[in-house]
């Protein structure tokens, strides 16, 4: 998946018109748009589908997703259905769950996530000692898409050595969360950055300055 300015834009914000505010501001320098439960839970599947036709985006959906492999099915239907064109994926529920949401990604030629650690703190106490396992049992799968943290670099670093240089690793946390950019990209191959730019009074300005610190 190529990724403009290597910059995804996390849209967590709960009403479609502050989402098309933020995406309207921004658009001119990206063209990869993060959309989560607070979106969807607030205004619908829908949602997905308003952002990607207004700004000819590309969607990835960031659901988690871990549930037991028939739901899971449904739950990626349903997302790729809506029009999103990645879905980020929980590995810890197991194979079985995952090749789920592979499946339904094949069906619609849309393509998975597989989430191998979490960027909060509190992620280090379990989902931590289960991320190498996550990662390799990706690899033994032939995943190619994989998230992991910019706030550990240790761990991205780790990750990136288990999946290896042919697969592509987006990762969440710079900015608010602590990670730093340039350090992040050194192991990943994109950023996701959310409230630095949507929560600034000027998202332009915000991701401009994101941008020009860059070493490309």
């Amino acid at each position: 998946m190529e990724i403009k300015n290597r910059i995804i834009l996390a849209l967590d914000l709960q009403t479609i018109e502050e989402a098309m505010k933020v995406a309207g501001c921004v658009r001119e320098h990206i063209d990869t748009i993060k959309i989560g439960y607070p979106l969807v839970l607030a205004e619908g599947l829908k949602s997905i589908s308003i952002v990607k036709e207004e700004f000819d985006c590309k969607v990835i959906a960031d659901f988690k997703v871990a549930d037991i492999p028939e739901t899971n099915t449904k739950i990626a239907d349903l997302t790729f259905k809506a029009g999103a064109d990645a879905l980020i994926v929980h590995g810890f529920v197991g194979e079985d769950s995952v090749k789920a949401c592979v499946d339904s990604s094949q069906k619609f030629d849309r393509e998975i996530f597989l989430l191998t650690e979490m960027s909060h703190p509190g992620a280090s106490r379990f989902l931590q000692i289960a991320a190498e396992e996550i990662a390799s049992m990706g690899v033994d799968m032939g995943l190619k898409n994989y998230v992991a943290p910019s706030t550990k670099l240790n761990r991205l670093n780790k990750i990136r050595s288990i999946v290896g240089e042919d697969s592509f690793i987006i990762s969440p946390g710079v900015g608010v969360q602590g990670g730093d950019p340039n350090q992040t990209l050194k192991f990943a191959n994109a950023i996701i950055v959310g409230r630095s730019i949507y929560s600034s009074d000027n998202p332009e300005k915000a991701i401009k300055s994101i941008i020009n610190d860059i070493k490309f």
